[in-house]
């Protein structure tokens, strides 16, 4: 670990001070209010970064607020950090690495040198042979062990392994190549596997094993069922050789598994499984959609990041949308964040952020051990909109917590008239609308309500909301949203003075899975020092699963 010498907390700062005093000021403060007495505050509460369109001038915020929060960054040092990370400097203090996901889509002729070896010349030597290795197998070059082609990839893996690459897979539906399809596996429960092999021809099925050590649980735990579903299909151990591919830096684990190690598609200790999705993590999504396009998706997150690293905050689409997560969550004291991607296309991107920004920032010390006395992460979750709508918009609208919301939507559908495409963002431009400016009692008098009920009709507004636009959901437009967020959750790690990039929490439940594991195949009395819960749960775990 390296030493990182304690910083005062962000609320002995004064700019927190500052921003607490302008917070007591906002309490009367209505979007109705704000939008009547400016009429140009949609213009200049937005901007285009990176080809996409962020309007954020429905938050309770004023020309005050931005500023007063660039103080709070600037206290922290974001400039600085924001450059440490960019050139490998080991910004993962608990786990002394460098966090470079900026790196993998560097381009060729950059050079990031981290412990003396060039980082940028090895992420292309892997690109290249990923690009060879998707397009034999798209061609249909590599044949599998009876001599048919490839026509299933299943994606093995779990957490970073699967969440990153199953959401780009459905995103970029429309540029799978025909023919070709992409399956996920990432649960331990075994159904996930038959469900997703129980129609498959073992002589045409890939497997991709997504595991850096090659010994994560559940995902060596599928990988094993998935060899044993294909030896006892064609009947032979070497067909493991031309079906199974990894994506790992365990040369010896992965050729006693049988995998050809020229078949291995390395990564490093400073890529961050939530960070991987444009890594050899991504190789499934290199194999459905080509690797054209995939160098379009690298080339989409190499534009936000130059965005993010060059434009001036007031001016920077990532630092914007962090110092407003940062004001609702640190002093409107907003629990959670809702993503509704207005895309059916897009439907797995809220469960990708979950990771995404709660693995990071979910954390309860300062990179120096200190405990905070504030709040970190919040929750993210969401849903497709017009669907949510139809479930938990009317908590949004009208429930007692303020939950901010972030709505996306793309203004082009490849499989939509242009009117289902009107209808589509004429909901999400209504629903950010309804937010913000609701309807009094009165105004819902005046349309007729009766008076019982005008009170049950009536919306508070003043519900906040960022809209993101962008002109379609290509591979390049996905890369920017992906790294948008990343450099989000970046940005407000440094403010809450928080390590991001390590994951320390999931380590205890895995620790004990294994303690308890061993309890569940032995005797009864071999829960020894167990609390009492624990024990009865084994017991009662015991007694219906039977012998």
């Amino acid at each position: 670990m390296t030493a990182v010498p304690p910083s005062p907390l962000l609320t002995q700062r004064p700019a927190w001070a500052a921003l607490e005093e302008h917070f007591e000021s906002m309490h009367a403060v209505t979007l109705r209010d704000l939008f009547a007495s400016d009429p140009q505050r949609a213009e200049r509460f937005s901007l285009e970064a990176a080809g996409l369109y962020f309007d954020f001038s429905k938050h309770r915020i004023t020309d005050q607020t931005l500023p007063l929060l660039l103080e709070l960054a600037d206290a922290c040092r974001l400039a600085e950090r924001i450059e440490a990370m960019f050139t490998g400097q080991k910004i993962n203090t608990t786990e002394n690495r460098a966090a470079l996901h900026t790196a993998l889509r560097a381009p060729r002729s950059s050079s990031i040198v981290v412990d003396g070896v060039d980082v940028v010349a090895q992420v292309h030597e892997v690109l290249d042979r990923m690009a060879g290795f998707a397009n034999a197998v798209r061609e249909g070059l590599w044949l599998g062990y009876s001599g048919a082609p490839i026509r299933t990839i299943v994606n093995i893996g779990i957490g970073g392994s699967d969440l990153g690459p199953a959401m780009a897979y459905e995103a970029l539906s429309p540029y799978v190549k025909p023919g070709l399809a992409v399956r996920f596996v990432s649960n331990v429960d075994l159904s996930d596997f038959v469900l997703a092999t129980r129609d498959l021809k073992p002589a045409e099925t890939l497997f991709i094993v997504a595991s850096k050590t090659f010994t994560t649980q559940e995902t060596m735990h599928n990988a094993k069922h998935a060899r044993q579903w294909l030896v006892a299909g064609l009947g032979s151990e070497a067909a493991v050789a031309r079906h199974f591919v990894a994506v790992s830096t365990n040369r010896a684990a992965v050729e006693a598994f049988g995998i050809d190690a020229a078949n291995m598609f390395g990564f490093w200790d400073w890529v961050g499984g939530r960070f991987s999705m444009d890594s050899a993590i991504g190789l499934s999504t290199m194999l459905a959609i080509g690797p054209a396009a995939f160098t379009e998706m690298l080339l989409g997150f190499r534009e936000m990041d130059e965005h993010f690293r060059h434009a001036p905050f007031l001016e920077n689409a990532p630092v914007i949308m962090a110092l407003l997560g940062i004001w609702y969550n640190n002093f409107f004291r907003a629990q959670t964040v809702a993503v509704v991607p207005y895309s059916h296309y897009f439907r797995r991107f809220p469960s990708y952020l979950q990771q995404l920004t709660m693995e990071s920032n979910g954390k309860h010390v300062t990179r120096a051990g200190v405990h905070v006395d504030y709040q970190t992460g919040p929750i993210y979750w969401g849903e497709a909109g017009t669907n949510g709508q139809h479930s938990f918009f009317e908590l949004l609208h009208q429930g007692t917590r303020l939950v901010p919301i972030d709505l996306i939507g793309f203004c082009t559908n490849p499989n939509a008239r242009p009117e289902d495409q009107d209808l589509l963002i004429a909901n999400l431009i209504a629903q950010s609308q309804a937010l913000a400016f609701g309807k009094s009692a009165a105004e819902a008098l005046q349309e007729g309500s009766p008076a019982a009920l005008a009170p049950h009709r009536a919306y508070e507004g003043n519900r906040p909301s960022t809209t993101i636009l962008a002109p379609t959901l290509s591979p390049a437009v996905l890369g920017r949203l992906v790294a948008l967020y990343e450099h989000m959750v970046f940005t407000q790690g440094v403010i809450w003075d928080i390590n991001s990039f390590d994951q320390w929490g999931v380590e205890l439940g895995k620790a004990l899975a294994k303690d308890v594991l061993g309890t569940l195949t032995t005797g009864p009395a071999s829960t020894g020092e167990a609390d009492s819960s624990t024990k009865a749960l084994i017991q009662r775990y015991r007694s219906w699963r039977g012998p």
